[in-house]
């Protein structure tokens, strides 16, 4: 039987919301019905229509009678900052882009009103379950609202997976050199944390990752035996994973990078390049982490290196759009 599309309904329309519905457009399976973004609307749709790492979209944007259209496609904007104040009718899926201080009442309010599933892009201690495809999708049981992890889990987590399978996991420590983020400021400004109060474009911040304490969530077998840290590094878009790992079965490192290109290849979101690529050649990959061959070594120690990329953006928006392709197939479990 083939299911009607996804109607979904975006709360937040910042770099993920955009990014989300610019893939959404291209998805024959999902609809977006509304968009949700205290911002002018005329705003929001010049920033979908102008993106400064992507690029402009390459067809029609403007705003009619206050709705978004898009190559004549009809989108409802509003500007409410409780979702109480909507009608939510007839929406499938919610995906929470906002970040903000009531996302966790939107959330239960959005299900309240009908809607059916929420789907939180980021963190989110309140949700029901914290999923990654490539990980831990399989323990769906029904809950109504997922969080999607964040983008450095997504490339971690389906990796340590795979390894663990392929060689069992003794311990590791990963680095993600990670492009700044709209938590930093331009310029030297307070924040919470002492180096992310720096300029973000002029240096190299070393800094935590929420990665860390989401392995828990995702992998906790394995969480323990996992060191995390980031460095945020002047770049727009794209980032990276280095992590050094303990194997408890070694081979040769030959084997080894064998073994993991074809667990990459036969992965729905693992993906492998033995191009010298730098981060700009990996905007816009859809895969979670994509790993880098030549990169790939083991050490006289016994201690294996593995390197991937992965466009923190675009990457953790098309896993967006996967999840609730694969909550609707299984949401009868």
């Amino acid at each position: 039987m083939t299911l009607a599309p996804l109607r979904v309904a975006i709360n937040g329309f910042g770099r993920i919301g955009r990014t989300v519905l610019r893939q959404a457009l291209a998805r024959p399976f999902v609809d977006v019905v509304l968009i949700n973004d205290i911002a002018a609307p005329a705003l929001s749709a010049y920033l979908f229509q102008y993106d400064s790492v992507f690029g402009p979209w390459q067809g029609s944007v403007q705003l009619a009678d206050g709705d978004l259209e898009i190559d004549g496609r009809y989108i409802r904007m509003t500007s409410a900052v409780h979702l109480s104040e909507l009608d939510l009718g007839g929406i499938d899926v919610l995906f929470e882009c906002t970040g903000s201080s009531i996302s966790a009442a939107n959330a239960v309010c959005s299900l309240e009103k009908g809607v059916s599933q929420v789907i939180v892009s980021g963190p989110a201690d309140w949700a029901e379950k914290t999923l990654i495809l490539g990980a831990n999708e399989s323990a769906f049981r029904g809950e109504r609202i997922i969080s999607n992890g964040s983008c450095t889990t997504n490339a971690l987590a389906p990796l340590l997976r795979t390894i663990d399978e392929l060689f069992g996991v003794v311990g590791a420590q990963m680095t993600t050199v990670h492009c700044y983020t709209g938590s930093q400021p331009t310029v030297d400004q307070p924040r919470g944390d002492f180096a992310r109060s720096r300029a973000a474009a002029m240096s190299m911040v070393p800094t935590t990752t929420s990665a860390h304490h989401l392995l828990k969530n995702v992998l906790p077998d394995l969480a323990e035996l996992v060191e995390a840290r980031a460095i945020r590094v002047p770049t727009a878009s794209v980032s990276a994973i280095d992590l050094t790992v303990a194997l408890r079965d070694l081979r040769s490192e030959e084997q080894i990078i064998h073994d993991l290109r074809a667990a990459a290849g036969s992965s729905l979101v693992l993906g492998w390049t033995e191009e010298p690529v730098v981060s700009v050649d990996l905007r816009g990959r859809p895969e979670s982490l994509v790993l880098c061959g030549p990169e790939i070594s083991l050490g006289r120690s016994g201690l294996l290196r593995v390197f991937g990329w992965y466009d923190n953006e675009w990457a953790f928006s098309a896993r967006m759009l996967d999840m609730a392709e694969h909550l609707r197939k299984n949401e009868d479990r």
